[in-house]
This record gives structure tokens, sequence and C-alpha cells, in this order.
């Protein structure tokens, strides 16, 4: 399930997200967001939405409602748990065209 989720969402740039600590993802994805007034050509970059996209994928997850703005707002301020070295460790192969990622 979480392979066909990924897979939609952004092809082999997502699972380049699943190398960094994801502690380290939220926080420069909040800095990030922060800064959208005063850098508003963020809104439209890639980067950011691929790694929002990434970061819901994995609150998904976690068992969060990204739907619930409150929920997301709280996952993202919240440490990482202990698994998040399984997560990281723990490659998903994406693929738009089915071949290996090389």
């Amino acid at each position: 399930m979480g392979y066909e989720i990924a897979r939609t969402l952004g092809g082999p740039t997502m699972q380049r997200f699943s190398t960094f600590a994801l502690t380290e993802l939220k926080l420069v994805y909040r800095v990030l967001q922060q800064n959208l007034l005063d850098h508003p050509d963020l809104m439209d970059s890639e980067f950011l939405e691929t790694l929002q996209r990434w970061l819901q994928y994995r609150a998904g997850e976690d068992g969060v409602d990204v739907t619930d703005h409150a929920q997301w707002i709280l996952w993202l301020d919240t440490a990482t748990p202990p698994t998040e070295t399984a997560h990281r460790q723990r490659v998903i192969p994406l693929s738009l065209s089915g071949a290996s990622n090389d």
C-alpha cells in the first residue's frame, strides 16, 4: 500500500527524501512555510510541493489525518518517534516506469 501511494506522489524524487532524517525534513518544511510571505516564489516550487507530499505520506503512515489541519500541524511540531531509524533505513523502490532506480 505505501509503495503505491508513494509511487503516485512523485516517483523517484520522493524516494530521495527517504534518505534524510524525518526530524530534519520537518524542520526544513516548517522553516520554508514560515518564510512564504517573504519569498512567494516558494509557493510554486516543486521542491516544497514534493516535500509536503512526502511528509503527508509519512504522517499518514503514523495514522495522522492530513486533511485535519490541527493533526497535521501537531505531527509536524512533534518530535519524531524512535521508529524513525527503521523508516530511514527502508528505501521504497519508486519508479513510474516499473524499472529499478539507479
